[in-house]
């Protein structure tokens, strides 16, 4: 129990580095300011003035040196250039000490010549204040950090690298998705452009490396990162998935974020078994992947990261203007395990996802209630509601996408949710939803586009819907030669008329 204290205490403590640090740098630069001004007859500076000033810049050295240390032991950083950065931060402090005690009446006293010291110690205190400063930024942020974004001409004249393209390390379009190697083409793209910035040869946090292959099977100091076949029980999607508050959420607050759709296709790489040398066309692609797979081909994504299968942008409920959502009902929707994110940036509209929570229950989509304002795109897909959970959806008045496929809900949903002024698209795929509830349908003033496939609907009733509302898309089925087609090119899937012709 006593060691468990010590550590968590040199965690605490080491927490301080990057704060204690610049106490030692900032008093190093106003002595050496001060000496150039006083060498130069700029200024009149009193000797304690610049001895008290050296005092401390010796002190916060020296705690700046305890708190790295003691951050260090968490792990997760380059050996090499960790020691490194330790022994220069070591003669940072030491060139402080000696600086100060060369400038101190009681050293001169003591020491004969010690005042020249003084020059040479602050000489070097500076210099390796600057290498300090420099492998410290590579240790955090990774290699050559401070110098990386160094403008042209000076990269060509220092015989630099040209500088990498903003959004580098962003997932390109696939030409065909079918045909892509899933990890090298679709997976790696999303661990370079999130994950390997800290986990890599030169900052390996939690002694997790994702850069190489064999390294990122092997895992970190809690052991492998994935279970293949089992997406929901892997640690790098429920990291993923925590709260963005939670310290153990990845990628670290701050950080840019996985999408939804990244995070959708790292779980469905994972439960095909965590394939590294397959194509996409030899895997599984559920009805829930497909559309992101599509993005992929595209590029076309939304704020989500997962082609829109929706309405178009210029929908009228994506310019609603709605209060702040109430944080209280938002961190209640997350610890329940829902994801939940605005629509874009600086939007207070909202998107709930229930994506991680297959047992979702009625009781706990009374949860919605408060953020019935916000919440604009719901996906409730693969879980446990049923025909009870309708009055809470149905007071989402401002709700645009709704996803309830492979559900229990019926026609008496449908009865609730009909009079919503916003809704324009409904996915419906796989639930006992009939003819008769699609015909309520026919009253919606918004709905544009309608899925249906798999559920007890005909032929006829699409017919009899589409006929009382002309400009409605209805999705009733394609079959597995489409799908192929629709996931390789990108493209909408074919309307059922189209199929038929075929």
């Amino acid at each position: 129990m006593i060691l468990l204290q010590a550590s968590d205490w040199a965690a605490f403590i080491g927490r301080f580095h990057p704060v204690l640090v610049h106490l030692p740098i900032g008093f190093l630069i106003l002595a050496g300011l001060l000496e150039i001004g006083r060498l130069t007859n700029k200024i009149e500076v009193k000797e304690s003035t610049v001895t008290f000033v050296l005092f401390w810049a010796a002190i916060g050295a020296t705690l700046s040196c305890i708190a790295g240390y003691l951050l260090s032991l968490g792990g997760g950083y380059e050996a090499a250039l960790l020691e490194k950065h330790k022994w220069q931060g070591i003669w940072v402090a030491v060139a402080a000490c000696v600086a100060w005690g060369a400038k101190s009446d009681f050293m001169n006293q003591k020491v004969p010549f010690s005042s020249l010291l003084y020059l040479p110690a602050l000489a070097i205190g500076g210099i390796y204040m600057m290498l300090a400063g420099h492998n410290g930024g590579s240790l955090t942020h990774g290699e050559g950090y401070l110098t990386q974004e160094t403008p042209e001409p000076f990269r060509n004249w220092l015989g630099m690298e040209p500088k990498q393209e903003k959004g580098a390390d962003e997932i390109k379009p696939i030409a065909d998705v079918n045909n892509a190697m899933v990890f090298q083409d679709v997976v790696n793209p999303i661990l370079k452009a999130r994950c390997v910035q800290c986990h890599n040869a030169n900052k390996s946090k939690g002694d997790l490396r994702m850069d190489q292959v064999e390294l990122l099977k092997k895992g970190g100091e809690n052991g492998p990162i994935f279970i293949a076949g089992k997406g929901s029980e892997s640690d790098l999607i429920k990291r993923c998935l925590l709260p963005l508050e939670d310290e153990n959420h990845m990628p670290p607050k701050g950080k840019t974020q996985l999408s939804e759709g990244q995070v959708a296709i790292l779980s469905w790489w994972i439960d095909q078994g965590a394939p590294f040398d397959k194509k996409v066309a030899e895997l599984k692609a559920t009805d829930a992947i497909k559309p992101a797979l599509a993005a992929l081909s595209t590029g076309a994504s939304t704020s989500a990261g997962v082609t829109s299968s929706g309405p178009a942008a210029e929908s009228p409920a994506l310019s609603l203007k709605v209060p702040v959502p109430d944080p209280k009902a938002v961190d209640a929707l997350k610890k329940a395990g829902l994801l939940v994110m605005p629509i874009a940036n600086e939007s207070n509209l909202l998107e709930v996802n229930a994506v991680n929570i297959g047992a979702l229950t009625d009781a706990q989509v009374a949860l919605l209630e408060p953020l019935k304002e916000q919440i604009i795109w719901l996906k409730l897909g693969d879980t446990k509601i049923s025909d009870q959970a309708a009055s809470t959806i149905a007071n989402l008045k401002n709700l645009q996408k709704l996803h309830l496929e492979n559900t229990a809900v019926t026609d008496a949903t449908i009865r609730q949710i009909k009079a919503l002024p916003y809704l324009e698209y409904l996915n419906l795929v796989n639930t006992l939803v009939t003819d008769a509830g699609i015909k309520e349908l026919a009253a919606s003033k918004s709905l544009l586009s309608l899925h249906v496939w798999h559920s007890k609907v005909t032929e006829a009733g699409v017919a009899a819907l589409k006929q009382a509302k002309p400009g409605l898309e209805v999705t009733i089925g394609i079959n597995e030669q489409q799908i192929a087609d629709f996931i390789k090119a990108g493209e909408t899937a074919p309307k059922p008329e189209e199929a038929k012709k075929k």
